[in-house]
């Protein structure tokens, strides 16, 4: 009977020890690295998330502007080549730490938004096209997409800078390298001319 007290006895004890220990590294903030790791991707989905529903919605667009304005091949070319490439560029959650990756995805992301603003620009020529129902929802949908590529992009930039801050700030940069082997992850930086953005006129 003492015997089978004494085995309870220490399993409760080793069972308070071990979850005194959580208690502790929790406290010393060991979690945090990868909550915030797990954030940063989350944010990093939702920018592809929006890059590709934008990508969905420009063959519409192309075929629309096509019956219009078919004298207009060199932009719409351009436009659908740079769609081939930006969706071509595949950066996961895996890879967002990979700088040479990371901007070869930003650069063909900020192509296509070049290509797909001077169609836009263009097509203000085209009064018939600019009074299409089709047109002018797409439009819409265009306008809106943008607005939520911004708010994704803005969403994992204030992420990855608290993953960042994080792994490289006491203690979380013990936690980074002894436990988790974190590493800095990329995030947007603006291009050229990234202060004009697609400009839509009908």
């Amino acid at each position: 009977m003492s015997f089978a007290l004494s085995t309870v006895r220490r399993r409760s004890l080793a069972l308070a020890a071990v979850t005194l220990f959580g208690l502790v590294l929790a406290g010393c903030g060991i979690n945090n690295v990868p909550t915030l790791e797990e954030r940063a991707k989350a944010a990093w989905s939702e920018v592809q998330n929006q890059y590709q529903r934008r990508a969905d919605l420009i063959p519409n667009l192309v075929e629309t502007v096509k019956g219009y304005a078919s004298q207009e091949r060199e932009v719409l070319t351009q436009v659908i080549e740079a769609r081939a490439k930006a969706t071509q560029v595949k950066v996961d959650a895996s890879t967002i730490t990979d700088p040479a990756k990371f901007k070869e995805y930003q650069d063909a992301q900020n192509a296509l938004t070049g290509a797909l603003g001077r169609l836009l620009v263009t097509v203000e020529r085209y009064p018939e096209l600019k009074s299409n129902q089709n047109f002018l929802a797409l439009q819409s949908q265009l306008e809106g997409t943008e607005n939520r590529v911004a708010v994704a992009r803005r969403d994992y930039i204030q992420a990855v800078q608290s993953f960042n801050t994080e792994i490289r700030t006491f203690p979380g940069v013990i936690w980074a390298r002894l436990f988790w082997g974190a590493k800095a992850m990329e995030t947007f930086s603006a291009a050229a001319g990234a202060e004009k953005p697609p400009e839509v006129k009908f």
